[in-house]
């Protein structure tokens, strides 16, 4: 965004994340006793897809880790030997992902970086580009410019580098248990909420945390927007990146629904036949100038 003044969406989704650091780093939803021991692990659906990312392994790989938060699946791709610079806009959430590291020994395979996305540009100038960028879970939401994202994207990946991206699927965001539910096959299903094609930021006041139930957030007020799929593959596409795959799931890492139940392998899904896709995840290669 560069200098000027900040946008106020900006400061309330910055200061809902503030708060939400000390909630998330306490609570049993971030485990981070196997990354403590050594053994950090991310969800099925990456393990499973990144191995189509990186097939030779992640050491000395450089990776961009976008929207990181506090840099836990940073630190299990540096564990494995990459070199990982780690992103996000939220000072506490950055200042833990260094604590985290240095407890760890592993400040010397990292360095995480305080800077909006939108300014990655200027805050991270680095010609020599990455051999992977990195984005996962609960990011784009927050973002109202795809087509921008998308060209940082593409602007940090060396020709040939790769982009893995996995998010919640746009269609399960329209809708919303505050709307209601109607019983499919005795169970009940959310109703529509948003519109999938919705222009502008949506404006909501939820005080609840998806990783501590029992947390009551002062800074509830948040904006996000709708990205409908077709439109986010087609902006990486005009940025300059090849689609390797496109992958949509039936869970999701967090309970995006009150139905939903939570699985053996930690990712949570609708019970009985699935209904609509919860996640979508994609891998991309950037073209060669």
């Amino acid at each position: 965004m560069g200098a000027g003044i900040e946008p106020e969406w900006v400061a309330l989704n910055r200061a809902h994340w503030d708060e939400k650091v000390p909630v998330h780093l306490g609570s049993d939803f971030y485990d981070l006793a196997p990354l403590r021991r050594g053994e950090g692990r991310l969800y099925p659906i990456e393990e499973a897809e990144l191995t189509r990312i990186a097939p030779d392994g992640w050491a000395g790989l450089r990776v961009l880790h976008l929207q990181c938060h506090f840099g836990a699946d940073s630190l299990v791709l540096a564990q494995r030997g990459a070199e990982v610079v780690g992103l996000d806009f939220s000072m506490p959430a950055i200042s833990a992902a260094r604590e985290l590291a240095d407890e760890l020994g592993l400040a010397d395979r990292t360095r995480f970086v305080c800077a909006d996305l939108y300014d990655a540009r200027h805050r991270l100038p680095d010609p020599e580009g990455f051999d992977v960028v990195y984005t996962t879970w609960g990011t784009i939401g927050w973002l109202p410019d795809i087509a921008e994202w998308a060209r940082i994207i593409a602007w940090f990946l060396k020709p040939g580098g790769r982009l893995y991206f996995a998010d919640g699927h746009p269609t399960a965001f329209v809708f919303d248990d505050a709307a209601g539910s109607v019983p499919v096959d005795g169970r009940p299903f959310p109703l529509p909420s948003y519109g999938y094609f919705r222009e502008g930021g949506l404006s909501t006041d939820e005080d609840g945390d998806y990783a501590e139930p029992d947390a009551r957030l002062e800074n509830s007020r948040t904006v996000e927007w709708m990205h409908p799929l077709g439109r986010t593959i087609t902006e990486l596409i005009a940025a300059g990146l090849d689609i390797d795959f496109l992958h949509e799931h039936d869970a999701v890492p967090w309970r995006i629904f009150a139905a939903c139940e939570r699985g053996d392998d930690a990712l949570w899904r609708m019970p009985g036949e699935t209904m609509l896709p919860l996640g979508m995840s994609l891998g991309a290669t950037r073209r060669a100038d």
